[in-house]
C-alpha cells in the first residue's frame, strides 16, 4: 500500500505492531488521529508515554500498579485469608469485573510449558512460595486456565515447600478446558469462583 505522507505510513507501522490490529485497522486509526484536535490526540501520546515510563510490577502480587505495591494489595478492606492465583492481569481485571471476589492475587505471568521453553524459574512461583511462608493465607483459590500446561503448573505449585498446610481450592470448571479465563462471561466467572472445589495432587510416584 503506497502512502502520501511518510509520518502516516510510520504511525501505520506502529499501530499495526499491536496485537490484533492489522493494517487497515491501523490506517483507520491513524487517520482518525490526523482528523481530531491535535490537542485530543497529544493526550493519548502523553497518556501512553506516562504508561510506557511510570507502569511498575507489584513488588507482592505482580500485579501492574503505579507504585511499589498496587492498590489491592495495600487496600486494608481486602480478605487476606485468601490468594487467587492468575496466569496474567488480564485475568485478575476479568475475576475484578465480577465484583464477587474481596481477595488477594498472586500473578504468575505465565504457565510452565517445558515445549514453548517456559520453566518454574521464569514465572513468579519463588515470589509466590516467599509470600505464602512470610504470609500464610487460609486458602489458595487457583484460577489459571484449564490445560494441560495449567495442570502441570498447579502439581508444581503443591509440591512446593510450605503449602502443605495450606487449602488448595479450583474454581468450578464452568470454564472449558483450553479456553482463555479473559474471555469468560461475569457470571460463569462468577459462579466457578463460587464453586471452587479443594485441589488433590495426584501421587505418581
Amino acid at each position: 500500500m503506497k502512502y502520501t505522507s511518510a509520518l502516516i505510513q510510520e504511525a501505520v507501522e506502529s499501530l499495526s505492531a499491536l496485537p490484533g490490529i492489522g493494517r487497515k485497522t491501523a490506517l483507520r486509526l491513524a487517520l482518525f488521529l490526523a482528523k481530531q484536535d491535535p490537542a485530543r490526540s497529544l493526550r493519548l501520546a502523553e497518556s501512553i508515554q506516562r504508561m510506557v515510563e511510570g507502569l511498575r510490577e507489584c513488588s507482592i502480587c505482580f500485579a501492574y500498579s503505579d507504585s511499589d505495591v498496587c492498590e489491592i494489595c495495600s487496600n486494608p478492606g481486602r480478605d487476606r485469608s485468601t490468594i487467587c492465583l492468575v496466569e496474567t492481569v488480564r485475568d485478575l481485571m476479568a475475576i475484578e469485573e465480577t465484583q464477587q471476589y474481596k481477595g488477594l492475587y498472586h500473578v504468575l505471568g505465565g504457565l510452565i510449558s517445558p515445549i514453548e521453553g517456559i520453566g518454574p524459574d521464569q514465572l513468579n512461583i519463588a515470589g509466590l512460595v516467599k509470600r505464602v511462608a512470610t504470609n500464610p493465607p487460609q486458602e489458595l483459590i487457583i484460577a489459571l486456565r484449564p490445560c494441560i500446561e495449567g495442570d502441570t503448573t498447579i502439581y508444581y505449585i503443591s509440591r512446593q515447600e510450605g503449602m502443605e498446610g495450606i487449602r488448595l481450592s479450583m474454581i468450578a470448571r464452568g470454564i472449558s478446558f483450553g479456553s482463555e479465563l479473559e474471555y469468560a462471561d461475569e457470571f460463569t466467572l462468577s459462579r466457578s469462583l463460587a464453586g471452587r472445589i479443594p485441589y488433590h495432587p495426584k501421587d505418581n510416584s
